[in-house]
């Protein structure tokens, strides 16, 4: 078994010895572990050789959020990979504090350290705070491997006991998992929204890390409220407190920073399907900013309550994915494999949105074969169950 989540294993790990095997471990293969593991024990205590085991391991997943040059000199915890905010988030949130003119933060469950880091990083003084002393001092190695001690003050402690008051503003990250899984009322939050909420109204400034499926009607109307996506996915929504110059709502987008602002749009208007499809980027659909984007591509529905955008031009934007459509069908899957067949059709792209069907369960039905590829989309047209073929624009 692993030694990750002791204290004695991560003080192990920044001895000499522990150094060592870490830079040895660093291109392991997984699959090879159990010969690694036999022969490294004839020469090191078999603790260490699990911790520095399972900490290699934890790198080479933490590659994907931190890229690779800081993964393989961090320090991790199992959790602490899964729950740790991606890099290029951090630094999207660290430059918007920067420009707000905050000097320092008080990073209030700050995890591993993964947003204490990216404001160290845009010259904000942090004091990161979180309770677990595992948590705690993995955060402080990676303060000290990273050359950013004198940035980052690491402090094993209660939240809802620590003074903000010394500093410009605040960040609070409340933990969203307990015991069962995801936590999905943000008043079991540890700590409770409504708490972080009062925290941030004490600071001039503040952001709080949020779930994105967080319903709209609980934005408190001081804050702005900020959705972020990274490469298509939807990370996290952020409820920004003393920026009177943002957008009431607005969705991010990463890598490239393009932001979309709320404008109060009606809903667009349903037409038939046109040329061209095109998906809304996540963090504008849960934004509540498809009109929006329709605006932009001067597009329509193609049901009212499907958030798919139809339009007769192509026109590029960062907050949809542009289709082309060649076919419009009633659902049907005997039609659909008939045509699949007779466009030699083998590489099937299954896209839903409206329906009941699940892809893997059409790709075995319609047994998709041949050199082409295609798109399908299974959803409402008019409110009928439907399907568009396409490729992408």
């Amino acid at each position: 078994m692993d030694r990750v989540n002791d204290l004695s294993s991560l003080s192990a790990l920044l001895t000499d010895e522990g150094q060592a095997l870490l830079t040895q471990l660093r291109d392991h293969s997984p699959a090879q572990e159990l010969a690694i593991a036999t022969r490294l024990r004839r020469e090191h205590p078999p603790e260490l050789v699990s911790a520095a085991l399972g900490q290699a391991r934890l790198r080479q997943r933490a590659v994907a959020k931190f890229g690779a040059e800081d993964a393989y000199r961090m320090y991790f915890t199992p959790n602490g990979v899964e729950q740790a905010t991606r890099r290029t988030v951090a630094e999207h949130r660290a430059a918007r504090f920067s420009a707000l003119g905050v000097q320092s933060v008080a990073d209030l469950c700050s995890g591993i350290g993964g947003d204490a880091i990216a404001l160290a990083r845009a010259g904000v003084r942090v004091l990161a705070v979180d309770r677990d002393p595992l948590t705690a001092a993995t955060a402080q190695a990676n303060a000290r491997a990273l050359g950013l001690t004198e940035l980052i003050e690491v402090r094993c402690q209660d939240v809802t006991e620590t003074d903000t008051d010394p500093y410009d503003a605040v960040f609070v990250d409340p933990a969203r998992r307990g015991g069962r899984g995801r936590i999905f009322d943000p008043e079991v939050y540890s700590p409770p929204l409504s708490w972080a909420i009062e925290a941030a109204r004490a600071r001039p400034r503040a952001a709080l890390k949020i779930a994105p499926g967080i319903p709209h009607e609980l934005v408190p109307a001081d804050f702005s409220a900020e959705w972020i996506s990274d490469e298509g996915d939807v990370k996290e929504a952020v409820l920004w407190h003393g920026t009177p110059a943002s957008p009431r709502i607005s969705a991010t987008l990463l890598p490239g920073t393009h932001t979309l602002p709320s404008h109060d749009l009606p809903d667009p208007p349903v037409r038939p399907v046109g040329r061209y499809l095109y998906e809304p980027d996540g963090a504008a659909i849960r934004a509540h900013l498809v009109a929006e984007v329709a605006a932009e591509l001067n597009g329509g529905l193609i049901d009212a309550t499907i958030a798919y955008i139809t339009s007769d031009e192509l026109r590029p934007t960062p907050f949809a994915t542009a289709y082309e459509i060649t076919d419009v069908l009633p659902f049907s899957l005997k039609k659909l494999k008939a045509l699949l067949r007779s466009r030699n059709v083998g590489n099937l792209t299954v896209k839903k949105r409206g329906s009941a069907v699940e892809p893997e369960e059409l790709r075995r039905r319609v047994k998709p074969q041949g050199p082409n590829a295609a798109t399908v989309f299974l959803t409402r047209a008019a409110g009928a169950p439907s399907m568009l073929l396409g490729h992408p624009a």
